[in-house]
C-alpha cells in the first residue's frame, strides 16, 4: 500500500530543492495513502488555508503536495496539527496519532516539517 512520509528537517537549508526521497535522514512517520486522501477529501478547505512550500522555499503553495515533496514551515504546524487531531476524532488511526507527535516535536524544536507524498 503506498504511504506517504512526514518528518523533520533539523538543519533546514533556505532556496534547497528539497527533491530526493529521504525518509530515514529525517526520521519519518508513514501513513497510509488511503488516509491521507480521505483527509484530503474531509479537510480540504481547511488544508488548502495552510501556508507550504512546494519542495522549495521560493515555490510557495497550501496545502499538501499528494504526489510530491510539501515543506511545512513552523508558523503553519499549529494549524496543521489542528487538522490532523480533528481528523483524528473522525478515523480514529493510530497513523494520526504518530504524525500528531511528529508535528509537535516539531513545534517545540521551531522546525520545518518535511512531506513525502506518493
Amino acid at each position: 500500500m503506498a504511504k506517504h512520509e512526514f518528518g523533520i528537517i533539523d538543519a533546514f537549508e533556505e532556496n534547497k530543492w528539497y527533491s530526493d526521497y529521504e525518509p530515514e535522514k529525517y526520521n519519518c512517520v508513514s501513513v497510509d495513502d488511503d488516509l491521507i486522501y480521505e483527509l484530503i477529501i474531509k479537510y480540504n478547505e481547511e488544508l488548502m488555508e495552510l501556508k507550504t512550500y512546494f519542495q522549495v522555499t521560493t515555490q510557495q503553495g497550501t496545502g499538501l503536495d499528494y504526489c510530491g515533496v510539501t515543506l511545512i514551515p513552523p508558523e503553519s504546524l499549529k494549524q496543521f496539527r489542528d487538522i490532523i487531531m480533528k481528523a483524528n476524532n473522525y478515523f480514529k488511526a493510530k497513523e494520526l496519532e504518530l504524525l500528531t507527535e511528529k508535528i509537535t516535536e516539531a513545534i517545540i524544536k521551531n522546525k520545518y516539517l518535511i512531506h513525502y507524498g506518493i
